[in-house]
């Protein structure tokens, strides 16, 4: 059973006002990430978009994210929970943890089941280097919060 480490006592907060606004664009974020397929970059990183179930209300949810190539594990993707920086973790990794066996990766219009693992320590240590090494914007979330930001391996099931 996956265990998320705890929240943190210091982040990144947005204003509730902002919070409102990037809620109500999300979904045409998501119409523009299908549209454009897999040109789309964060940070110069691919996304992709993950579905998962709500650990509390049980419907859909999606999120864009950054992909990064897991170079110990042919096939898997790696995702990060930086959440900005913020001082709780995204939500989505609330619904990994809650339903593991409901979590579905798009990338290039392709939809799959993906097995989410919570990386160890010290699999985190290392895909952290390499993910601010790929993305050094990542650094800053790290000093901007004191929560251990967590990766998760994505393996496809099929």
């Amino acid at each position: 059973m996956m265990k998320l480490p705890p929240s943190g006592t210091r982040g990144f907060a947005l204003p509730k006002i902002a919070q409102s606004i990037f809620r109500a664009l999300a979904g045409f974020g998501y119409l523009v990430q299908r549209a454009m397929g897999d040109r789309m970059k964060v940070q110069g990183q691919r996304l992709l978009m993950l579905t998962t179930v709500g650990a509390k209300t049980g419907k859909r949810r999606q999120a864009s994210l950054a992909r990064f190539t897991d170079p110990d594990h042919q096939g898997s993707w790696l995702i990060v929970g930086s959440n900005a920086g913020a001082v709780r973790h995204p939500g989505w990794c609330h619904n990994i943890v809650a339903h593991p066996d409901q979590v579905w990766i798009t990338i290039a219009g392709v939809k799959s089941q993906v097995r989410p693992e919570l990386l160890t320590p010290d699999e985190r240590d290392k895909a952290w280097r390499m993910v601010i090494s790929l993305a050094p914007g990542y650094r800053r979330y790290e000093t901007t919060t004191d929560r251990q930001i967590p990766i998760f391996r994505l393996t496809p099931t099929n």
